[in-house]
């Protein structure tokens, strides 16, 4: 799974980098390259709830077979493909596959480990797909220069293919049906129903709508502030990245007992800290070191999620409970990157870095206090649990 992963992901950015340059290129503006971010990140918001249903009702296998050839054929088109709207309709189309096999992935992961190894697992996946996705926009630019843009797209069919292929190799799969029959009958899903899994769900996504914000305010921030040139900047964004590699098979090593809610908001508080204090550097040098550090809180993060969500509900119904936090959470980036555009315009780029990360920070630490200090037993992995809370009223 995991080399399936970082392939995938490489080739999904690799896409994403080259149709990008493409546009530029052309001499398309900045409208149509929004609305190519908005096309590859607007299906994973909408359709993800509804996808989660449906990789809790399916074969996995067939799901992932079924998807990743789909996808392969929709890259085939673009490979081929000129006109950009057309170009905007295919990568949309990508990306509701991806709110298919995103959320089938993640729930497949708790039944291929044992219990004691899912953090381990997490942070192994994890890492192989930032491995991907820190190779691929190097890739699409040297691919680009060289070869032009049909090339990497083929390149990302291929990724897809891979996909399929890693599906008929696991062995491990999950059935609707079956999982049903072992909760005992269907087993009902509420994100809100669980109030810490509620409260960390709104803290990340608090999180992360900074953070997609300062996916904006960075480059304003680096080139025209701190005076950077652009090998600098793709330094920078790339430490941020570098940090992830590193913060998830740290987390990995920690006690299963501690990945607790609790250790999710110190993470994002974590991450949000050195945005804070970028604001008040004088130098780009300073970043490096800064985005490192978030980016292990990051990636101690998406570890700490996993083995949260694994725990925390029943088996039966791990694909709807991961789509929806996913949907929450890919929501929130979604408004930080259309809420950025009009105040980069009005705000000076060194206050709008502070405000994000102080905002994260702030929305961390309120909702610290709404979780027990005790943690909650963990269920096994596939009982019918009834989700019970654990927050103070």
């Amino acid at each position: 799974m995991a080399g399936g992963k970082a392939i995938s992901l490489c080739g999904d950015f690799l896409a994403a980098t080259t149709l990008a340059l493409v546009l530029q290129q052309t001499g398309h503006g900045g409208l149509a390259v929004a609305g190519l971010l908005l096309a590859s990140a607007v299906p994973m918001a909408v359709l993800t709830p509804l996808t989660g249903r449906l990789v809790d009702r399916a074969d996995s296998r067939t799901l992932l077979v079924t998807v990743g050839l789909a996808q392969a054929l929709i890259c085939g088109l673009l490979a081929f493909t000129t006109d950009s709207r057309l170009v905007i309709a295919l990568v949309a189309l990508l990306a509701a596959g991806l709110a298919v096999t995103q959320p089938t992935l993640q729930a497949l992961l708790p039944q291929m480990v044992r219990d004691d190894d899912l953090a381990k697992a997490g942070g192994l996946v994890m890492s192989a797909g930032q491995v991907g996705t820190l190779i691929a926009p190097a890739l699409a630019g040297f691919l680009v220069g060289t070869t032009g843009p049909r090339v990497p797209l083929l390149i990302d069919a291929a990724s897809y293919l891979a996909l399929v292929v890693m599906a008929m190799l696991i062995h491990t799969r999950r059935r609707g049906a079956v999982t049903r029959q072992e909760a005992g009958g269907p087993v009902e899903f509420r994100l809100r129903a669980d109030r810490s899994l509620a409260v960390m769900t709104v803290a990340i996504a608090a999180v992360v709508g900074g953070v997609g914000a300062i996916n904006v305010f960075e480059v304003f921030f680096i080139r025209d502030t701190l005076h950077a040139s652009t090998t600098v900047f793709g330094l920078v964004t790339a430490s941020w990245t570098v940090g992830m590699l590193l913060g998830g098979p740290l987390c990995a090593r920690l006690p299963r007992h501690r990945l607790t809610v609790r250790t999710v908001l110190a993470v994002l508080a974590g991450s949000c800290l050195p945005i804070l204090a970028a604001a008040a550097v004088g130098s780009w040098a300073w970043l490096v070191p800064l985005w490192i550090v978030g980016g292990v809180c990051n990636g101690a993060l998406n570890v700490c999620m996993t083995v949260i969500i694994a725990d925390r509900v029943p088996a039966a119904a791990h694909g709807r409970a991961f789509a929806g936090v996913a949907a929450v959470v890919q929501g929130a980036g979604l408004l930080g990157f259309l809420v950025a555009g009009p105040l980069v315009e009005a705000f000076d780029p060194r206050l709008l870095v502070g405000a994000a990360g102080g905002a994260g920070l702030l929305a961390a630490l309120c909702c610290w206090p709404l979780v027990r200090l005790q943690p909650r037993e963990a269920p096994s992995l596939g009982e019918p649990v009834v989700v019970g809370d654990t927050v103070t009223s």
